[in-house]
């Protein structure tokens, strides 16, 4: 389900919903700043806030140190982005933002995220692992930057990969 538009995203689960925000949201701001200056992959730079009852309870970032020192096997075999997670140690859905935002409520002590929100700056759609440990830990809605389908996506000419924090 899409607030907004139809957009093919490449996953989206039936009890999932996309809504969208501006970039002077908040939440995507804090989203955004995570993302600046913890996030480890520097080509995709992303972050998740997951907010509960109007509070940050948990904060993940994307990537690992292994695309540094061995590059990414899913970028040598031309794998579509989405797919082949399990081909590169540095792409496991364990390095993406989403299951660390999770990971980093439940070590605070908020174990209850049902009906929490995830905010997420850098990405224009959720991969089905990251779904999956969303929609297990009770997360519906997830906020994306208003446009993040044509800012954030590879095949998009008018993205600002490269560009990011200096434009959204």
């Amino acid at each position: 389900m899409n607030s907004k538009k139809h957009i093919n995203y490449p996953y989206m689960p039936a009890e999932g919903v996309i809504r969208y925000v501006p970039a002077d949201n908040e939440y995507m701001q804090a989203a955004k700043a995570y993302a600046q200056e913890h996030s480890l992959d520097k080509t995709m730079p992303n972050a998740s806030i997951i907010v509960k009852l109007g509070q940050i309870v948990g904060r993940g970032f994307n990537g690992s140190d292994y695309h540094e020192t061995h590059g990414c096997e899913r970028v040598r075999l031309g794998i579509p982005t989405g797919q082949g997670y399990e081909l590169c140690e540095g792409c496991s859905p364990k390095n993406h933002g989403e299951p660390r935002a999770i990971a980093n409520a439940h070590e605070h002590g908020v174990t209850d995220l049902n009906g929490a929100d995830l905010y997420l700056w850098g990405h224009w759609w959720c991969c089905e692992p990251c779904w999956n440990s969303m929609l297990e830990a009770g997360i519906h809605d997830v906020y994306l930057l208003e446009n993040s389908e044509t800012l954030f996506n590879k095949e998009s000419p008018d993205n600002i990969i490269g560009r990011q924090f200096a434009t959204a």
